[in-house]
């Protein structure tokens, strides 16, 4: 399972997600542009000493994060893309999802681009909410949706009895730049 997050504007929502990543073994796609340099402080702290643990992949566009993420299992993109919306779909709490699927979360301001969900509208899970709430927060988002699609998914939870055992280079003072990676798919 894949999160991606297209055009994150906060810093503090990724650095959320980039440490749910590393607690649960998942890689981080980010979508340029971001809101945020990769060297941001606030981006560090939001993962704390977690960074060298995330698996962090930038893509320069979204057809670019497509094309990568399509080598990497056989069943087809369009099969495995699960856009979270705000704006209808099947709530997450009655959707299906398999271990390959990619969690796709839009920017703060204005979820995820129309021509996006036009390309995948099957695809669209919301996170039920009162209709006077305009939307959740992104961070929380991620996490109660990529917890809840691993359970659904059959994928294994980290084994862990709430135990701690701080990760070698913890200490060490890792920047997000340091551990992206560009994908090097053309689209």
């Amino acid at each position: 399972m894949d999160l991606v997050l297209v055009h994150p504007e906060i810093p503090h929502n990724t650095g959320c997600a980039a440490r749910l990543a590393a607690a649960l073994g998942l890689r981080l796609h980010l979508v340029e542009p971001l809101g945020f340099s990769l060297e941001d402080r606030y981006l560090k702290r939001a993962g704390l000493d977690y960074w060298p643990l995330v698996d962090l992949v930038v893509h320069r566009g979204w057809t670019e994060c497509l094309a990568a993420l399509e080598r990497e299992s056989e069943r087809p993109i369009g099969e495995r893309v699960q856009l979270f919306t705000a704006r209808g779909g099947t709530s997450l709490f009655d959707a299906a999802f398999r271990a390959d699927d990619v969690l796709v979360f839009g920017c703060e301001s204005r979820g995820l681009a129309p021509e996006i969900v036009q390309a995948h509208a099957t695809r669209r899970i919301y996170v039920p909410i009162r209709a006077e709430v305009r939307s959740l927060n992104l961070a929380n988002v991620v996490c109660l949706a990529t917890y809840t699609a691993m359970v659904r998914a059959g994928l294994a939870l980290p084994a862990n009895d709430g135990s701690h055992a701080p990760h070698p280079r913890a200490s060490e003072n890792v920047l997000p730049i340091q551990r992206a990676r560009r994908s090097n798919v053309d689209a």
